[in-house]
């Protein structure tokens, strides 16, 4: 006989997705300062793989987000990169805290690509000023 298997999918409360997101900023805000997101350009690798070009990197505050509300944590002010450091389309980028410890991967777009973090122009022109518009995380149920 065959056993059927059936994927469901999970629904958390907001209370957790609250929670994990939370422990999103903790690590964020781990080491011995602010944390970092790096915009990189080319094909994004395997969760925490070896980076391919970096494009620019920014600086969080320190804390790098609000607490998480409704399942969304929205990250506080990014301070900008005053000079990319190579020219390209950004594509994906990388989160890691002040030591460089790797946190995240995440995807890069322009206002109403659905990315995770919205810059003005993904075209990135080495040695130009460099600010992310905005950069949130949704922890969702399906």
């Amino acid at each position: 006989t065959k056993k059927r298997c059936f994927l469901m999918a999970i629904g958390f409360s907001t209370g957790l997705r609250n929670s994990r997101n939370d422990a999103i900023r903790t690590a964020t805000d781990a080491g011995t300062g602010a944390g970092k997101a790096r915009a990189y350009g080319g094909t994004r690798p395997a969760t925490g793989g070896t980076a391919t070009t970096l494009l620019f990197e920014t600086t969080y505050s320190d804390p790098s987000y609000a607490a998480s509300s409704g399942g969304v944590l929205t990250a506080n002010a990014i301070t900008a990169d005053a000079s990319a450091n190579a020219t390209g389309t950004a594509t994906w980028g990388r989160a890691v805290d002040s030591d460089d410890n790797f946190l995240f991967d995440f995807d890069i777009g322009e206002s109403g690509s659905g990315a995770d973090l919205i810059l003005v122009t993904t075209a990135i022109v080495a040695g130009t000023e460099q600010a992310i518009t905005s950069f949130v995380i949704t922890d969702g149920n399906p």
